[in-house]
């Protein structure tokens, strides 16, 4: 009989949910419900999972949903035929014993299947199990998936009977379990289901919305409860209406992804308004503006053509007046104060220069072990001068020293303390203000690039040496006390510094070497520690190689590169492109599993081989012709490397390949004869130093 198949709508209605975790959430307990249905039988592959989530509601539409599932087949293992029937070939006590734990008797014994299970005869009892009913099974999904939400922080709550408790994200209030039109009898939270919903709190047409069947569950709520429950079409129609209103203005709303989420999950019903605020208000640094207008009330600043900020900003509102005047004005004018605070924190912070801040860093906390942001900014001069001095001598290690000085005094201010995302920036503010030179503004507020993936570079070298000093502080002083990072765990961003330091390094190709920068890091906190040392390199050398890899470069080719451990990483590129043509030529094959002999030969003789030849002992013509080819090869690749032609110097060695494999076909390396088993280990030294300045070939080898 054919299986009756509906579409299936779960909605669970409920107080407002936090912003910041509904589109987490909403995607979550669909894919759960969805994960469990199908494992149950009741849904497919291939149904269509939709899921929905307003800032009252997390709901999910699955199609394709059977009533019930198919029947399921299974075999029971009992016990091998020499336990289970004795030797008047009837069942035992102990087979019968098994049967009717499994609710069976002595009539099935005829029927038991025997099967060979290893070197044993084994009785199997085979049966066909009915489905699961979609209530059953749909009271199991949602159990599950409630139970896994991603829930921030959990609520408990009482239920109207006045004695139960139940704990969830926020209160519950409805719920509606629909399988086309009929009702699955499923509970949750105290809720039993339904077929009733709520619509927007205030300009629902229809209260409560009594849902038709699960397809129309969409287009009910937008018609009769003014809710659009979809946050993917809300997203997209807020997008729609910021972008037509800022076009109608010239302007362009500022693109903030973190932001649109967060506003489309307070909202049900988006209505895009233009306000405007005093122009006044533009005398202080924008990015205070930009701040205060979206952290505080959620609204989009707009920008004009040359991306500089306006007075005017869009309010998304949740709802949809005749006349919406009044809800203009009313935000413009909850806005001013907010920026007229952003004016008062920026003319009182003015009053007082940075420098004059920065002995009272000593009195703010860093680390219980590293002391205070004083010892950390004496610190980081220190590596910041050394590093500055590296790049540009005496006058730019002066730059460095300052901006090093004055780094973190904005910390102090009114301003960062109301928004620590500013710290950085307002340092620059403050500099110039005080008169300090561009390199130094600059460098305070680039000190802490790359703030994530992708983030730009600082700008100029006082910049790179002070966030390079900075960086590398953080990771040796916090390596220093045994804070490394474990698994997914790593609340000091260590990676991200890493990554910051690699970044600087290869993007900026620098004249600096990884492991002399780390050791004069360690210097900076007084005696050594020779194993934290290590670590800081060993973790920083793993975080290289995952950077290389996400530019596109593959793992042999990432590994014959690295392997050299070079000192210069902005060369990395250049290596890694010349790897890459060799590997594409017809000899690479042969020469990379030919260098791995070499070094496998190498490694296993008795000490240190060191290149060389004596022309005298080359008594077989393979070994001659090899050496000729060396002596040949070796000037044209060394030259290539020097000037920087990396791609040049590895294919100069495709002309080894036809003697290489000669002398491996032709000669014994460990003669018996010391001399010649020590003159062969010399040419192969020889070869193998010509092979692998720019990278390990070897790695290439399959």
């Amino acid at each position: 009989m054919q299986v009756p198949v509906k579409n299936l709508l779960v909605e669970l209605f409920v107080e407002e949910l936090p912003p910041k975790a509904l589109k987490k959430l909403g995607e979550n307990f669909a894919a759960d419900l969805a994960r469990s249905l199908r494992a149950q039988g009741l849904a497919g592959e291939h149904s269509a999972v939709t899921p929905f989530a307003s800032p009252r509601r997390l709901a999910v539409h699955v199609s394709g949903v059977a009533v019930q599932a198919d029947e399921q087949a299974v075999s029971h293992k009992l016990m091998p035929v020499a336990v289970g029937i004795g030797a008047d070939g009837n069942a035992t006590p102990a087979l019968l014993k098994k049967l009717a734990a499994l609710g069976a008797d002595a009539a099935v014994v005829p029927q038991l299947a025997r099967r060979r299970d290893g070197k044993a005869e084994v009785l199997f009892l085979d049966s066909v199990a009915p489905g699961v009913m979609l209530a059953e099974g749909l009271q199991k999904a949602l159990d599950a998936a409630l139970a896994s939400l991603p829930i921030p922080k959990v609520m408990q709550y009482q239920l109207d009977d006045g004695w139960t408790s139940v704990q969830f994200v926020r209160p519950a209030h409805g719920l509606v379990a629909l399988h086309g039109a009929d009702v699955v009898p499923v509970r949750v939270l105290g809720l039993e289901a339904g077929r009733q919903t709520r619509g927007h709190r205030f300009e629902a047409q229809i209260d409560p919305v009594v849902l038709q069947d699960a397809d129309h569950y969409a287009r009910q709520l937008e018609e009769q409860g003014a809710v659009v429950a979809s946050f993917a079409s809300r997203h997209g129609e807020i997008v729609r209406q910021l972008q037509a209103v800022g076009a109608q203005e010239g302007l362009t709303p500022i693109d903030d992804p973190a932001l649109l989420d967060e506003v489309t999950a307070l909202v049900e019903r988006p209505n895009v308004l233009l306000c405007r605020f005093d122009e006044a208000f533009l005398a202080v640094p924008p990015e205070c503006l930009i701040l205060t207008m979206k952290v505080n009330q959620k609204y989009f600043p707009l920008l004009d053509a040359d991306g500089a900020l306006t007075h005017k900003f869009l309010v998304v509102s949740n709802i949809r007046p005749q006349d919406a005047s009044r809800v203009i004005e009313g935000n413009e004018r909850v806005v001013r104060p907010r920026l007229a605070d952003a004016r008062f924190f920026f003319d009182q912070d003015r009053k007082r220069s940075l420098a004059s801040r920065v002995a009272a860093l000593d009195n703010v906390v860093y680390h219980g072990k590293l002391g205070s942001q004083g010892e950390r900014v004496a610190r980081v001069r220190a590596i910041a001068r050394d590093i500055a001095h590296q790049l540009g001598g005496e006058a730019a290690a002066a730059l460095a020293d300052r901006a090093a000085l004055l780094a973190k005094a904005d910390l102090l201010t009114d301003m960062v303390g109301e928004f620590p995302e500013l710290q950085g920036t307002m340092g620059r503010y403050y500099a110039r203000h005080d008169g300090e030179p561009d390199a130094v503004a600059f460098a305070i507020e680039d000190h802490y690039k790359p703030r994530f993936a992708g983030d730009t570079l600082p700008r100029d070298a006082t910049g790179i040496a002070l966030a390079l000093a900075d960086k590398l502080e953080t990771l040796v002083g916090l390596f220093g006390i045994g804070q490394i990072p474990t698994g997914d765990k790593d609340p000091f961003a260590l990676r991200r510094h890493a990554l910051g330091v690699i970044r600087m390094l290869i993007e900026r190709d620098l004249p600096l070497a990884v492991v002399p920068l780390i050791s004069d890091a360690f210097k900076a906190f007084g005696p050594a520690h020779g194993q934290a040392q290590a670590e800081v390199g060993f973790f920083i050398h793993e975080r290289l190689i995952g950077y290389l890899r996400e530019q596109g470069y593959g793992a042999k080719e990432v590994d014959a590169v690295v392997e050299l451990r070079p000192d210069r990483w902005g060369e990395l590129p250049k290596r890694l492109a010349a790897v890459r043509a060799f590997a594409a030529l017809p000899e690479a094959a042969s020469l990379a599993a030919a260098n791995k002999r070499v070094g496998n030969i190498l490694k296993k003789a008795d000490g240190v081989v060191q290149p060389g030849v004596d022309p005298a002992l080359l008594k077989e013509p393979a070994e001659a012709a090899l050496h000729a080819a060396v002596q040949q090869v070796q000037p044209e690749a060394d030259a290539a490397f020097e000037r920087g032609d990396y791609a040049a110097s590895l294919q100069a060695l495709a002309a080894l390949k036809v003697p290489v494999d000669a002398f491996f076909d032709a000669v014994m390396v460990n003669a018996d004869d010391p001399q010649l088993r020590a003159n062969r280990l010399g040419l192969l030294a020889q070869l193998h130093a010509a092979m692998n300045r720019v990278a390990d070939i070897a790695k290439l080898a399959t």
